[in-house]
């Protein structure tokens, strides 16, 4: 019997932003803001707001420091964002094989 297919969407990840973090964190260990910027192609506040929305969730951990006299921050994606996503992707994968019950 399969299991309906609505409560194994994570609202979390419905923005193409939240998306793409989490995908970019799913293949790399860290990516820092600039590169997450850069390759979702983003500004700076909507970066902020996406990531410290995956925080609040415990979806990423952010690492903050200091390279020479430059800030840089850093994200990771947890064991539990991973899983969460991992869920996520999988309902994604079975309502596009028409496997799932309404």
């Amino acid at each position: 019997m399969s299991v309906p297919i609505l409560p194994r969407f994570n609202k979390a990840f419905e923005s193409r932003a939240r998306l793409g973090i989490m995908s970019l964190l799913m293949v790399h260990d860290e990516v820092d803001f600039n590169t997450l910027k850069d390759l979702l192609d983003i500004t700076d506040g909507n970066l902020a707001s996406h990531a410290a929305a995956l925080e609040k969730a415990a979806y990423i951990a952010v690492k903050k420091e200091f390279v020479g006299r430059k800030p840089r921050t850093a994200y990771t994606a947890t064991a539990g964002g991973r899983t969460a996503f991992e869920t996520h992707l999988t309902a994604l994968e079975d309502f596009l094989k028409g496997s799932v019950t309404q």
